[in-house]
């Protein structure tokens, strides 16, 4: 029962999430006789809710038979960077935290997700990617951060 309410859980949030990365493009880190390699990609999305903001992930993919099958567990090894590439407007309410990207990583409940924080003593967005999964744990993390600063102005 507790699994199923897991399940369902997960779905809701992942169709909540409409963000689609962009693939920018990949790198081969081992090469595999039979299947797809094994290979970091990279992947770049905007926030949904706060224009002027890209965020690039790398993330560490499993080649072989099973990857190819997508039924390999990929690692929990990535990375994030988070810049500002135009005008950032913050909406007139900003939560303290919010879920900005999730990717599957395995064919059952591992998954990255980036998560938005708002740190307000120092008008910073703050980006922290981490490893989700049913084992508990400490998970992988990757953190990021973008100043609210002004655009375009000149001194």
């Amino acid at each position: 029962m507790i699994s199923t309410l897991r399940f369902l859980a997960t779905s809701l949030l992942l169709t909540a999430m409409p963000v689609k990365a962009d693939n920018i493009g990949c790198v081969t880190t081992a090469w595999k006789l039979i299947g797809a390699n094994h290979k970091v990609c990279v992947e770049a999305f905007n926030d949904p809710k706060i224009p002027g903001v890209t965020c690039h992930v790398s993330q560490a993919k499993t080649g072989g038979v099973s990857g190819s099958l997508g039924l390999a567990q990929d690692p929990s090894q990535f990375s994030l960077a988070c810049r500002q590439t135009g005008p950032i407007t913050l909406p007139a309410k900003m939560p303290k935290e919010e879920t900005v990207f999730t990717e599957d990583t395995s064919i059952l409940f591992k998954e990255t997700r980036i998560v938005r924080m708002w740190d307000q003593a120092n008008r910073t967005l703050v980006y922290l990617a981490i490893s989700r999964k049913l084992i508990e744990g400490a998970p992988a993390n990757s953190i990021s951060t973008v100043p609210i600063m002004p655009w375009g102005e000149r001194p």
